[in-house]
């Protein structure tokens, strides 16, 4: 179980810190490259192409097994760590992320899926509180490193640090036993009408999400044009994948009971959770004078809860195998904590302690999701639910950062490359008194902790799911 634990968790990290890495190094690269307008697509690019590839790692991993298809990702990632280092321009830096997050996509999902191949129901609960622990850990963690690395040297060295982890990770990976694919999977048809219409859905629902309001007004011609080709990709894209053999989107997953819920859940958390890492940083540097690597390091609080909390989960888990029981509860204590940031006078100390109890709650849901999907879809799905949940946690992320950031811009007046939005320093400012800021994030985490609270009531409504119907399962055969 070592060599697992080796050969999973250091895929992890590279997905999961990559996501937010860059949150407090942007303003650093605009400067260097003198183009701050298209600085967002830094982050955009990368998170589009993990969105979009998720679901097809997980189909590849159960086709073709998923110690190779992590392998190949692994290569992917570390081919667009290079390119990013090696970028001499903001669209070269551009398409190297987008190369990274092609290959970045299918970390996450392959890790999850071997921790289910591999280890027995049972005792999953340790690995996957692991699992949440290292990924919580290294999506907030992120900025801190971020910020170290901008403040005492070249922001290219975030890029090119990953090169020899990916070759750590890879020749960890190559040590473990070969699977072969399900009998069911072998010979089915490969379904690329689907995959090529999923792209263009997630392609362009992704761009609306991420530009329209900002790059163009909500009723312009291109925000239109996108919202039509979304929909009528999805519309073409949902009739196709029903009458496919073997369809690409694991929507057979999305009829079991629970997994809806599942999903709902984690979109919630993903949303809530990566705008706070977004707006966190923003707030210390605007309205506390903090600089990059101050307001990361004040970013541990966060962590710290998120590491907490899922290891507490793990171990409740692990006594009752009910991995459902823990998220409803820890939604809740995140919700109350983020009304406390809504309505409390602005102090980085109350801050702090408040975003640790926000990581305290967080901290229960992607164990569980993962344990719950897991043994609702089967061990001949394990790919497939590993990608449905990658493609849940991916789309929150977006939808979350693009949501709660478009509404905290408007609220402080920022405009998408102004001048105003960052200083070639590396530091944030805007031109409103100390009122009107507090005002803005209060609004915020006011909006937030009511979405939270959604979420909170979405997780109550996941049917008990035990982890010995899992083993059941796959002692019985499906």
């Amino acid at each position: 179980m070592l060599a697992l634990f080796g050969a999973v968790m250091l895929p992890m990290f590279l997905a999961a810190v990559d996501q937010t890495l860059l949150a407090t190094a942007t303003p650093r690269i605009a400067a260097d490259f003198q183009d701050l307008g298209d600085s967002a697509w830094i982050a955009v690019g990368y998170l589009i192409a993990a969105t979009v590839m998720a679901p097809v790692y997980g189909r590849l991993g159960d086709r073709f097994g998923r110690r190779n298809v992590l392998f190949g990702a692994l290569v992917l990632f570390a081919l667009g760590s290079m390119a990013c280092g090696l970028a001499r321009g903001m669209g070269e830096l551009i398409a190297a992320r987008v190369l990274q997050g092609l290959g970045g996509g299918g970390l996450m999902v392959m890790s999850q899926a071997l921790i289910g191949e591999l280890v027995p129901p049972r005792l999953r609960p340790r690995y996957q509180a692991y699992f949440a622990a290292v990924f919580t850990a290294s999506s907030v963690g992120g900025p801190v490193i971020g910020g170290l690395v901008v403040h005492h040297a070249d922001w290219r060295w975030l890029f090119w640090a990953n090169v020899p982890l990916c070759a750590l990770a890879a020749w960890r990976v190559l040590r473990l036993p070969r699977q072969k694919a399900p009998p069911a999977l072998r010979g089915a048809p490969m379904d690329f009408a689907g995959l090529l219409l999923f792209v263009l859905t997630a392609v362009a629902a992704l761009l609306w999400f991420s530009l329209a309001g900002r790059r163009f007004p909500w009723l312009s011609a291109p925000s239109l044009g996108l919202v039509a080709l979304a929909l009528a990709a999805g519309a073409l894209l949902l009739r196709q994948q029903r009458r496919h053999a073997s369809p690409f989107l694991p929507l057979e997953l999305l009829r079991l009971p629970g997994v809806g819920w599942i999903c709902g859940t984690v979109i919630v958390f993903a949303s809530s959770m990566f705008a706070l890492v977004f707006l966190l940083p923003i707030q210390l540097q605007l309205a506390h004078g903090a600089n990059a690597a101050d307001a990361g390091l004040q970013m541990l609080p966060l962590t710290l809860g998120l590491v907490v909390g899922s290891t507490i989960n793990g171990r409740i888990t692990a006594r009752t195998a009910l991995p459902t029981r823990t998220p409803p509860w820890g939604l809740t204590l995140a919700a109350l904590a983020l009304g406390v940031l809504a309505l409390a006078p602005p102090s980085p100390r109350l801050i702090m302690v408040a975003a640790a109890v926000v990581g305290l709650g967080f901290g229960t849901v992607m164990p569980g999701a993962q344990l719950a999907t897991q043994v609702l879809a089967g061990q001949a799905r394990l790919g497939a639910a590993a990608g449905l949940l990658s493609l849940t946690r991916s789309l929150g992320a977006s939808l979350g950062t693009a949501a709660f950031g478009g509404l905290a811009f408007v609220l402080l007046h920022v405009t998408p490359g102004g001048e105003g939005a960052a200083s070639a320093s590396g530091g944030l400012s805007v031109d409103l008194p100390p009122e009107a800021l507090t005002r803005a994030f209060h609004v915020v985490y006011g909006v937030l902790a009511l979405f939270v609270a959604l979420g909170a009531w979405i997780a109550s409504r996941v049917p008990p799911v035990h982890l010995e119907d899992g083993a059941r399962l796959e002692a019985g055969g499906e």
